[in-house]
């Protein structure tokens, strides 16, 4: 023990009464066994859906850029939908109300963008 009151954790085992709670070559108990599994969150659900969506929409309005609004819209719409679906069958549809609002929100806000790009090819 370096000071004489407490060990220290990088030579010696540490003790709480009678489990090792630390040691030097770990930084977990004895005790302690992770068993969780990585488990997505809402927000992972949503950021997801709306980057590829956005890459996806940008990709279809640029490479549409020559041809008719509708196509534009409607390819965007198909494509939106159906990233819609793949988000919801992830998980989102076990989320929270607030994160199924603003997903549908920021899906719909991104598809009326193509929307309005794509206006003055109508």
């Amino acid at each position: 023990m370096p000071d004489g009151k407490y060990p220290d954790p990088r030579e010696e085992d540490i003790y709480a009464g009678d489990r090792r709670i630390s040691r030097p070559d770990s930084s977990l108990p004895d005790w302690e066994v992770p068993d969780t599994a990585y488990r997505p969150i809402p927000i992972v659900w949503f950021t997801g859906a709306f980057v590829i969506q956005m890459v996806v929409v940008f990709a279809i309005f640029i490479l549409l850029l020559g041809q008719h609004g509708a196509i534009t819209i409607a390819l965007s719409a198909l494509v939106s939908a159906a990233i819609g679906a793949w988000t919801w069958d992830r998980g989102m549809k076990d989320a929270g109300t607030g994160w199924k609002v603003a997903t549908i929100g920021i899906m719909l806000a991104t598809f009326l963008l193509v929307c309005a790009g794509a206006y003055d090819r109508l």
